[in-house]
């Protein structure tokens, strides 16, 4: 058990840096948010997930076990709700985009939509 403990803190640890690489690589917000909600969300349950594994069911274990679900939703509630506000605020995609999908869907109010 110590070993699978041991292997998913150097995954959860690689996600992670993974993670802060892409935001300091990628070009813009939206590619930002993506690599920081997608990458440091796994390795951080990752890391939640080995520390049950090495504790057990102690309270320490049971606290991470309730925190990688908790870590989920609302890591992704936050991503969705900070890409809409920076695209109603205005802030562009990169140059190089291809794809603008969530310009049909954002339900951006109309009174900013005539601001732009």
């Amino acid at each position: 058990m110590n070993t699978i403990s041991i292997a998913l803190f150097i995954i959860g640890a690689a996600f992670d840096l993974f993670g802060c690489i892409g935001l300091l690589r990628l070009p813009d917000v939206y590619n930002k948010l993506q690599s920081a909600t997608k990458s440091v969300t796994l390795g951080t349950c990752s890391i939640l997930l080995g520390l049950f594994i090495h504790y057990g069911f102690t309270a320490v274990g049971l606290k991470s076990l309730i925190a990688i679900p908790i870590l989920f939703f609302t890591s992704t509630v936050a991503a969705h709700a900070l890409v809409r506000g920076s695209y109603i605020f205005g802030i562009k995609l990169w140059e190089k985009s291809v794809v603008d999908d969530y310009k049909d869907v954002a339900n951006i109010p109309d009174e900013i939509k005539e601001e732009k």
